[in-house]
């Protein structure tokens, strides 16, 4: 009789734990919540039943601020997380990543309630949000690489301007991790950089299809972006929580395509009407010139050009006679002046007074001009008009 394995209960536990926790890394379970509770660590644990089931479920507290709608008791949601085992009870339970509610009566409650708390934090506010640019080069765009949406959308560049580049970044864009794959395509295009806007886009379908575009990851994304972003997500009625924060919302991929990118025809038009601008002021700065220069020609001083050399020599010839007038006068006015000199200096030799009778009488070489200075026996000198006579006073 061959003997049983023997198992402590720690033992087995652990063996069911590797087992479980291998066998079911992640699973989504549809269910109904109760017993719900919220510790005070701040952790929230919970029943997930359906009519014959039931699993223990745990939320840690890490995850709670990120849910969409948290949950409450008679919620039908879907749960996404990995199959653990509490050792310490020997029971089973699920590890919550996320809580997604089921029907769209309660996904439109998570999306009114998302909607309400991003709206007050500023996300949908008009004064952030960035402008298109006029003209881009290249667009990133961020959908799936399967489906009409891109087809549709490369139709419409390939149309209104096929000089562009367009980056793909594919993801999926539904289901259980969607919009971290979209979010993490619009973070990967701001790294790179080199894209002047970027549409995050997917066709339509129902509230269920479009939830990864109405997950608060995606939305803080698109907040972030420092490129433009565009949400082209659904069909016209359809709205989502990235539509409100994206800089722009198309109600279609294929109306994002239009927006982001002018017609070609438009921009012809556009330089159409530049050249045209050009061209007639150009030709009205030509006639303003031409109309000056025939001023110009008509004028008396560029047509009689002689009449104006003439007007400069005569205005020559009247300084030149006004010099030699002014050198006439001052001529005479200096011989006058010589003339009344050389009479007085005449009037003053003496050799004419010596002419008219009179004798001048010099001792020692001076001049003697009274008696008194002469005595008896002085040698003097007479001088007469015509000579002088050695004399002795006796």
């Amino acid at each position: 009789m061959n003997a049983t394995r023997q198992y402590t209960v720690s033992e087995l536990s652990r063996r069911i734990k590797q087992v479980l926790e291998t066998g079911f890394p992640s699973v989504d379970v549809v269910g109904e919540i109760s017993n719900l509770k919220h510790h005070t660590s701040g952790h929230v644990y919970f029943t997930l039943k359906d009519e014959t089931s039931q699993l223990s479920a745990v939320l840690w507290r890490s995850r709670v601020q990120n849910l969409p709608l948290m949950p409450r008791d008679g919620m039908k949601v879907i749960v996404t997380g990995r199959i653990t085992v509490y050792e310490v009870r020997g029971t089973y339970q699920i590890d919550v990543t996320s809580i997604k509610p089921l029907g769209a009566g309660e996904l439109q409650m998570a999306f009114e309630r998302l909607k309400e708390r991003l709206s007050a934090e500023g996300l949908f506010d008009v004064s952030r949000k960035k402008p298109l640019p006029q003209y881009p080069e290249r667009i990133g765009i961020v959908t799936s690489k399967t489906g009409a949406v891109l087809h549709d959308m490369m139709h419409v560049f390939g149309r209104r301007f096929p000089a562009l580049t367009i980056l793909l970044v594919p993801v999926r864009v539904q289901g259980a991790g969607a919009a971290e794959e979209i979010a993490q395509g619009v973070r990967d295009l701001n790294a790179f950089g080199k894209v002047d806007v970027i549409i995050v886009a997917r066709g339509g379908g129902s509230l269920e299809d479009l939830w990864a575009f109405n997950e608060e990851v995606l939305a803080r994304a698109i907040a972030a972006s420092q490129i433009p972003v565009v949400s082209a997500v659904g069909h016209e009625i359809d709205y989502t929580i990235a539509d409100f924060v994206a800089d722009v919302r198309a109600p279609t991929p294929s109306a994002a395509a239009e927006i982001v990118v002018r017609d070609r025809v438009s921009v012809l038009e556009i330089l159409r009407d530049f050249a045209y601008t050009m061209r007639e002021s150009l030709a009205s700065r030509l006639k303003q010139h031409r109309e000056h220069i025939g001023y110009l020609l008509k004028s008396h001083a560029f047509n009689r050009p002689i009449d104006l050399l003439h007007s400069h020599s005569q205005h020559i010839d009247e300084l030149t006679r006004s010099m030699g007038a002014f050198a006439s006068h001052r001529y005479a006015l200096e011989a006058s002046q010589v003339r009344g000199i050389g009479q007085r200096l005449a009037a003053l030799d003496p050799t004419l007074t010596l002419k008219r009778g009179y004798a001048m009488v010099r001792k020692n070489g001076k001049i003697i001009g009274a008696a008194a200075s002469l005595h008896t026996d002085d040698d003097v000198t007479i001088s007469f008009h015509d000579g002088t006579v050695p004399s002795r006073i006796c």
